[in-house]
């Protein structure tokens, strides 16, 4: 098996990728519906729910998710979808990733260390009542 991936899949990789950071949720779910896996991962770990939710699209991260997206993988710093989506204060994400299964103490930093590293309040009154 080998380690490189050939110029033209790579780029639909990084095409896919950038679908979840623009949150063009009807492309990127007829991608995930043809076969993509749902927890693709670029070079740093980010999967394509982490960016979605760093990115606070919660439409995506919705699809994601009903497509069988995995709610507690973390990227190669720790960060987890959760806390991206707590940092950004997206709170149909965060609510999304909740009813998700997304444990509030998972990561490092975890999404209430986050919350409350960014003084944002109604972030972890979401994660406390979730």
């Amino acid at each position: 098996m080998t380690d490189h991936l050939d110029a033209e899949t790579l780029a639909f990789a990084h095409r896919m990728f950038d679908l979840a950071r623009a949150g063009s949720t009807e492309e990127l779910a007829a991608q995930l519906d043809a076969g993509l896996p749902a927890n693709l991962t670029n070079d740093k770990g980010d999967t394509l729910l982490i960016l979605a939710a760093y990115h606070a699209h919660p439409d995506t991260v919705a699809a994601l998710l009903s497509r069988g997206a995995d709610h507690s993988r973390a990227n190669d710093r720790g960060q987890t979808a959760l806390a991206a989506a707590v940092f950004r204060s997206s709170t149909e994400a965060v609510r999304a990733l909740l009813a998700a299964g997304a444990d509030p103490a998972h990561g490092n930093p975890s999404a209430l260390e986050t919350a409350q590293f960014f003084d944002l309040p109604e972030m972890t009154e979401l994660l406390r009542a979730g």
